[in-house]
């Protein structure tokens, strides 16, 4: 996983590590091992978790951990180099053996369903990386589960390492149209009480969901994490009233609701800034809101009283926040 966030610099509750070692996993994306200063055991986490790493003053990018969860000595990440970027995987590619880097601790949107009968998992690129998490505690625990894991040639991050774990529980997959044929195969014979999790780009998890929901999957056992909402049109531009205020804010065409009240200076929590994380959900007292997100149920998208305001946008002139 790998997101940006803007906060302020400091934040309480951070941890200071040092960077024990790193590598390069494959094509564009390096391992960092992250153990305590101190040399202290580091708090544990559940599967599925992730830590922001702070790489300027306010900037944070989260990745997930890939690592043991319980005690750990260390916490490792993989960081998939994003030239587009705003820099913070540069910066953690800039990292050698001994820096010193500050982190928040791990924090998880991605957990595996302790109850489930069987798991499988659908892997996409870089998205391999809470799955590795969760394949690290199934194996643990002894869990009934299955890999799906598409990437392209010279871009599979922990394809060895999942295999040791995995065995022929593993399936490397080439191509979207093999997912779609290997898909069409693992999602129709499975035990009652399966539950599927996918990670990846947007489109992939889409995908997963819809060959889900053909198959007959009830939506309470299909789980996903993206890593962003994916481009997005410019939308056209509308005003929010602070409903404690009455202030009235204008959003430009192709500027997000969250950034005009950062540079107003109303303190809006927010981690991804790509409608994945759920950290900037805002309460919504009126008007229609044009929901662009991947977090929200349809349910919540439905009732109308909630958005994420790093993606989605008015769906009229006027919306009302209880802000």
């Amino acid at each position: 996983m790998s997101i940006d966030t803007n906060r302020p610099a400091t934040h309480t509750g951070d941890l200071e590590l040092r960077v024990r070692s790193t590598r390069t996993l494959c094509t564009d994306v390096r391992q960092l091992v992250l153990a305590s200063a101190a040399g202290t055991p580091l708090p544990s986490f559940t599967p599925g978790s992730h830590v922001a790493l702070r790489w300027s003053d306010g900037l944070y990018n989260a990745y997930s951990l890939t690592g043991p969860s319980i005690e750990p000595e260390f916490y490792t990440v993989s960081v998939r180099l994003d030239e587009n970027g705003r820099g913070g995987s540069r910066w953690a590619h800039s990292l050698r053996e001994g820096d010193l880097v500050h982190l928040r601790p791990p924090r998880s949107d991605f957990a595996p369903i302790l109850t489930a009968r069987h798991h499988v998992y659908v892997a996409g690129g870089i998205g391999v990386t809470p799955v590795l998490s969760h394949v690290r505690a199934a194996v643990d625990w002894g869990r009934s589960f299955q890999v799906l894991y598409a990437f392209r040639p010279g871009f599979g991050a922990h394809f060895d390492e999942l295999t040791q774990l995995c065995g022929d529980r593993l399936q490397a997959v080439a191509s979207a149209t093999q997912l779609e044929q290997i898909l069409d195969d693992a999602l129709a014979d499975q035990p009652l009480g399966t539950h599927l999790y996918s990670c990846g780009p947007r489109s992939m998890i889409e995908a997963v969901a819809d060959a889900a929901h053909a198959k007959g999957w009830p939506a309470a056992r299909i789980h996903s994490e993206a890593f962003g909402s994916g481009p997005l049109d410019a939308g056209l531009p509308f005003a929010a009233k602070l409903g404690r205020s009455g202030m009235i804010v204008p959003v430009p065409s192709g500027t997000s609701l969250l950034d005009v009240l950062l540079d107003k200076g109303i303190n809006v929590p927010n981690l991804c800034r790509q409608g994945v994380c759920g950290e900037c959900r805002l309460s919504v007292r009126g008007g229609r809101i044009e929901h662009r997100d991947l977090y929200l149920s349809e349910d919540e998208k439905a009732s109308g009283d909630s958005m994420m305001p790093c993606v989605s946008r008015a769906a009229g002139d006027l919306l009302e926040l209880e802000l």
